[in-house]
């Protein structure tokens, strides 16, 4: 067996200017910005749980619900360093905040279109080990709407496992102590679910990884209260078609 049979990554060239990697030692730094001002100041952090699901490096897909501007924020402070997280282009050019995603190495993506760079930045962060951090359903909601067919794209390039992180409580975040918000509940509560593998054809067509991405969906519902399900509160398969637990 050759060394692409076994790794899909490995047909990948990571060029220079795409390897997130050296973004690591400023990621470091960052983090703790968002340790001690982000998860203290701007989101009070009830709990976190399953964080033994996550894996230390990748190829991996941490992919979640996007309630709130902090929710990427508030996952970051407790991935490891070794994640790139995708994200609007939009919140790029923000003024002061725009800067963290750039410091930290994000990937923007020009939503409603093929963004051709996008997807071969993911790739590339994918291919040099990197967990990519994904909003699948592209905007913020209260509940879950359809995703997008890109989430099982990438996870079946790459072979990588996902991580469903249900995030809920984050409403009217980010705010401060000295405002009401504050003191309300609820607060912010994170659970990452069980690693799983997406099975089917490399090339899948996109019918095909449409259905693979409910499927991840479903699984993400599953670790959702009932009123953040969204479209996946009704219609889960009796049994998965796609997906292999780890």
């Amino acid at each position: 067996m050759t060394s692409a049979a076994r790794d899909p990554c490995a047909t990948i060239t990571v060029r220079p200017h795409e390897d997130p990697r050296p973004y690591h030692r400023a990621r470091r730094f960052w983090r703790w910005v968002l340790r001690v001002v982000g998860l203290r100041v701007l989101a009070r952090v009830e709990r976190v749980e399953g964080l033994e699901h996550v894996p230390a490096q990748g190829p991996a897909i941490v992919y979640y619900n996007h309630i709130a501007f902090t929710d990427p924020i508030i996952l970051l402070g407790y991935l490891p360093l070794a994640t790139t997280p995708l994200g609007k282009v939009e919140a790029f050019h923000y003024p002061l905040i725009g800067r963290l995603p750039r410091w930290w190495g994000a990937i923007p993506v020009h939503r409603g279109e093929t963004d051709k760079r996008a997807i071969r930045l993911t790739l590339a962060a994918l291919a040099a080990g990197e967990i990519v951090l994904i909003a699948p359903e592209g905007t913020r909601n209260p509940a879950l709407q359809r995703a997008k067919p890109g989430l099982a794209y990438f996870a079946l390039r790459c072979d990588a496992p996902l991580i469903p992180a249900a995030v809920d409580g984050t409403e009217g975040y980010p705010t401060l102590p000295i405002l009401p918000r504050w003191w309300r509940e609820p607060r912010a509560r994170i659970r990452f679910g069980r690693p799983f593998r997406l099975r089917g054809p490399r090339r899948a067509p996109t019918p095909v990884l449409q259905d693979m991405t409910d499927e991840a969906m479903y699984i993400l519902a599953d670790l959702l209260p009932p009123e953040r399900r969204g479209v996946y509160a009704q219609g889960r398969p009796a049994q998965w078609r796609y997906v292999e637990w780890l």
